[in-house]
């Protein structure tokens, strides 16, 4: 399969966890972790649910991708997350060595290229606008729905 078409693929899932935190009443930013061409993690962000602050999408699939694979480096895996990640889960990113991050919609108020551009691990490859227009539709109609 072509690397753009498996790209949409993996983000249409983490699409699918942002609608599942939208539907909790949750930011809704998802994310999954593919590793050989299986999904070995999927999150969602549960800051309101547990009452943590750090429990974004991407903290929870770095987590559950490390339990899966047994061990904290994610090297041989791909991230893929609806929004671009903070400073926060851009530093995980980084020490988990994730060597490829697939974005959605652009975060120009708290995405990590405005305040870290060089958390993310060195030889990283990062990449944004993969169904940047369905990713962000969610974020405005969740946050439109809030005023």
């Amino acid at each position: 399969m072509e690397e753009k078409n498996k790209d949409e693929m993996y983000m249409r899932k983490a699409l699918a966890e942002a609608q599942q935190a939208f539907d909790e009443g949750e930011i809704p930013i998802g994310a999954v972790v593919v590793c050989k061409d299986q999904v070995i993690a999927r999150a969602h962000n549960l800051t309101e649910t547990l009452i943590d602050p750090t429990a974004h999408a991407e903290m929870q699939a770095i987590t559950m991708a490390a339990n899966a694979l047994g061990g904290k480096y994610l090297t041989g895996c791909t991230l893929y997350v609806t929004v671009e990640p903070c400073p926060m889960c851009a530093g995980a990113i980084g020490w988990a060595q994730v060597p490829r991050i697939i974005y959605g919609a652009p975060d120009p108020k708290r995405g990590f290229r405005e305040y870290a551009p060089r958390v993310m691990h060195p030889k990283a490859e990062c990449k944004g606008g993969i169904l940047e227009e369905e990713c962000r539709q969610l974020m405005q109609e969740f946050f439109k729905s809030k005023r």
